[in-house]
């Protein structure tokens, strides 16, 4: 049996705006269009989520698609995205390690994992964690075409599993995961919107 609910009326825009002082101005309007990012928790068992984010975005899914697979560059504009590089893969796929780094509770968490990718142009990504500091993490970015103020748009979808390992508390983890996917969707979404 799982349980399921939207994290929006959870998000906390007054904690969004402390976080970014330094751009007050724009993130009173940065603020509210996070909440355009739809946040669902699955609660699959004990210690295990899913996690989906979706946002619509005023491009298609070929150039969302093209900034999704600039793999490298990502950790350029996705907050919390410490690093993100390719790594060679012996069967000659893709595979991607990547560092998250922020403050939880004062201290400084880093988290790695490195994922072997399947590009299926331009709907899906799937990826699957082969190491890492979970114990099992896997998802998919879904990009759906659709209209947005009548021109072609992008509903991009981004679904996570996540089963942490028992030194790191589930709460802890599902309210940041949340929280952190609603940002890089908006994130995302400004940096398609401003590039192209």
């Amino acid at each position: 049996m799982t349980e399921q609910y939207k994290a929006a009326d959870e998000f906390d825009i007054s904690a969004h705006n402390a976080q970014n002082q330094d751009n007050t101005a724009d993130f009173a309007s940065d603020a509210l269009e996070l909440q355009a990012v739809e946040v669902e928790i699955e609660k699959i068992a004990d210690r295990q989520r899913q996690i989906t984010a979706k946002v619509k975005i005023s491009r298609s899914p070929e150039i969302v698609w093209k900034l999704l697979t600039d793999y490298e560059a990502l950790a350029d504009f996705i907050p919390n995205l410490a690093k993100s590089r390719l790594l060679e893969h012996p069967q000659g796929g893709i595979r991607l390690e990547q560092v998250g780094s922020q403050r939880l509770l004062n201290f400084n968490f880093c988290a790695r994992v490195v994922l072997d990718l399947q590009e299926h142009f331009p709907k899906e990504i799937t990826f699957q964690m082969i190491e890492g500091d979970l114990k099992e993490f896997s998802g998919s970015w879904q990009l759906q075409p659709c209209s947005v103020a009548n021109q072609p748009g992008t509903n991009l979808c981004y679904s996570i599993f996540v089963h942490p390992k028992r030194i790191m508390p589930i709460g802890v983890i599902e309210n940041r995961l949340s929280h952190d996917l609603r940002m890089n969707l908006f994130a995302i979404q400004q940096r398609v919107e401003t590039l192209y």
